[in-house]
């Protein structure tokens, strides 16, 4: 049994979904990992992890464009807005998502369906770093 950890590092350029599966992919093929289990945690308040389609971009769209008439960037609706107008909008679509997502790694391959990728749900409007932490316990 091993253990392994990453941080993986994304530069958003607004509120959209940005794909990381190769990414996670590259790290699972360095290491030579085989079988066990992927924690992924996302380690920020105001941008959060899905498991989603992979294949039409319309469906990233429609989710941001849900997210927006579910959580409208108004003003006059939060009193936490330090940071603008998507500040408290972020949190409240952070909170109904994920900030973890653990996976199987099974003969070397993440156990997703075939449609499915790892993305990360940018909720700001503003460019960001944003941080994925990554942990394998398994084996190699």
């Amino acid at each position: 049994m091993i253990q392994k950890f990453f941080d993986l590092e994304i530069i958003t350029n607004g509120q959209r979904l940005y794909n990381f599966t190769n990414e996670t992919n590259k790290w699972i093929e360095k290491y030579n990992f085989s079988n066990g289990i992927i924690n992924l945690s996302i380690l920020h308040t105001s941008a959060s992890l899905l498991v989603q389609e992979n294949a039409d971009p319309d469906v990233q769209e429609d989710l941001i464009n849900f997210f927006d008439k579910l959580v409208p960037m108004d003003l006059n609706l939060y009193k936490h807005n330090t940071e603008g107008k998507d500040d408290m909008p972020a949190h409240i679509k952070s909170s109904l998502t994920n900030n973890q997502i653990s996976l199987s790694l099974k003969d070397k391959k993440l156990v997703l369906g075939v449609w499915q990728g790892l993305y990360l749900f940018e909720h700001k409007l503003e460019s960001g770093k944003r941080i994925i932490n990554h942990h394998f316990i398994g084996e190699k």
